[in-house]
């Protein structure tokens, strides 16, 4: 059983507020561990276009920066060209030097850095939240600062809002990883890593956004950090606690996912977010990983207590840790980390259907998905939940859902099959009554991709037409 507590104020938390509702934190951090049942990524079976009920138009707008000719377009200050089958950006020539001091170590240090700048992006929709993320490299002693400037419709701007300053690594040469709490304009906010309108119900939007990242280092070192994706999900949801229900597409399919449960490592380094109860996320990320046949090597996990099971989870939780949140449910975060392993790329975005993750499950590619419940409102899985991260493999023939789910006992408990109703409106709707009968936010859809560089031709169609490049 998983109970974790609340996390952070989430993507639908502001259409909530517009209606008066107090919305508390809905998404909480992860739990989840279970053995492998495999590691090899089934071959992508290809989709007919006539396989599932027609889309309607979108309310989620994720837009990335990923090819030299996107890199091109951007302002780069000592920033240049990375060169080869994943363009991307590195420092080349510093644009000057800045003393940061780390709130979490409390010591102050000096730092090269250059900058690169997206253009101004124009949202299909205009937004009321957005999320972005990024797949980067950082060698021990580089990192980078992610941030969104964005565009009212109303013709104003906001601030330069810090999304994340991110590295991979914890040694005694880098930051700590971190969100930045208390960055407002009195318009709009950032909760942890989600930019929000304050009051939805004004009719006040984000029409069009521009991110910035910086690449810093140590002075006179040669290293850099890559970027090799930057983007960001915007969305305008209706404010719903019920959402249309969905049609199963074709027979059902089933992917061969690692299972690994988060439960089994309660106790284990409490440092990390209070140990394995709260490793929904990591959890969840690591088995997506291996199923993509990734994992972290013997020396890194060297480190682990050799008394524990599945070591790479707790590896996961240690590297997906957001010291300012305090947790390792950071949604980019978890995104970044999959993407420091050989040729994975991740977004985070969000799903409008479950039609969508049917093209997404027939394609080859496991979601892993963000959800809050009550115990009565999900049949099996015996808990409820602020706040949880699963991963959806696949669908039965008569569509229901079948997840790995990190909350259970054990690995031989998490695959776990959820009728298809009850998980559709867990997931994609934006307001929900707790146990008290107190109105609080869903995630409206969230989910994390992870996918390869270089996607056979049926999932390449699959995300395209999900707006994910």
């Amino acid at each position: 059983m998983t109970s974790s507590a609340p996390r952070r104020t989430v993507l639908a938390a502001a259409l909530a507020a517009a209606a008066g509702a107090a919305t508390p934190s809905a998404q909480a951090d992860d739990v989840s561990r279970t053995s492998a049942a495999g590691t090899t990524a089934p071959a992508a079976a290809p989709t007919a276009p006539d396989a599932f009920a027609p889309r309607s138009k979108s309310l989620v707008d994720y837009h990335a920066w990923t090819t030299a000719d996107d890199w091109a377009r951007g302002h780069a200050r000592g920033t240049g060209l990375a060169h080869g089958a994943r363009p991307g950006i590195r420092l080349v020539h510093p644009a000057g030097t800045v003393d940061y001091k780390d709130p979490h170590t409390g010591k102050t240090a000096a730092w090269e850095y250059a900058t690169w700048t997206s253009p101004v992006h124009t949202l299909t929709v205009p937004a009321t939240e957005a999320v972005a993320s990024w797949n980067a490299h950082t060698p021990p002693g580089t990192w980078i600062a992610v941030e969104l400037r964005g565009g009212y419709t109303d013709g104003g701007r906001t601030p330069w809002y810090v999304m994340g300053r991110w590295t991979s690594g914890d040694s005694d040469a880098d930051i700590r990883r971190t969100s930045v709490d208390g960055q407002k304009d009195g318009r709009s906010s950032i909760s942890t890593d989600t930019f929000a309108i304050d009051t939805p119900a004004s009719g006040l939007r984000l029409a069009s956004y521009e991110l910035r990242v910086t690449l810093y280092r140590k002075p006179g070192a040669r290293l850099t950090p890559t970027v090799w994706r930057l983007g960001a999900m915007g969305s305008d949801l209706p404010d719903r606690f019920e959402v249309p229900a969905s049609a199963p597409g074709r027979a059902g399919r089933e992917l061969v996912v690692p299972r690994y449960s988060q439960e089994i490592h309660k106790g284990q380094y409490p440092e990390y977010d209070n140990g394995g109860e709260a490793w929904c996320s990591p959890t969840s990320s690591q088995m997506i990983i291996e199923y993509w046949g990734r994992r972290p090597s013997q020396q890194q996990l060297s480190w682990v207590n050799p008394d524990y099971a599945d070591p790479q989870v707790c590896h996961a939780a240690r590297y997906t840790f957001d010291y300012q949140y305090d947790g390792c449910g950071n949604w980019p975060f978890n995104a970044a980390y999959a993407a420091t392993y050989r040729n994975l790329q991740s977004v985070v975005t969000r799903l409008t259907s479950l039609t969508d993750a049917e093209r997404l499950i027939h394609a080859g590619i496991p979601v892993i998905t963000s959800q809050s419940f009550l115990k009565t409102e999900l049949d099996g899985a015996g808990y409820g939940t602020a706040g949880h991260l699963m991963t959806v493999i696949g669908f039965t023939k008569d569509g229901d859902i079948i997840a790995n789910d990190p909350a259970s006992p054990d690995n031989a408990a998490v695959r776990r099959v959820y009728k298809r109703r009850q998980f559709e409106n867990i997931w994609l709707r934006t307001k929900r009554h707790d146990a008290k009968g107190q109105v609080k936010s869903g995630s409206g859809g969230v989910c994390y991709l992870y996918f390869p560089a270089e996607p056979a031709a049926a999932q390449r169609r699959v995300l395209r037409e999900l707006g994910v490049r």
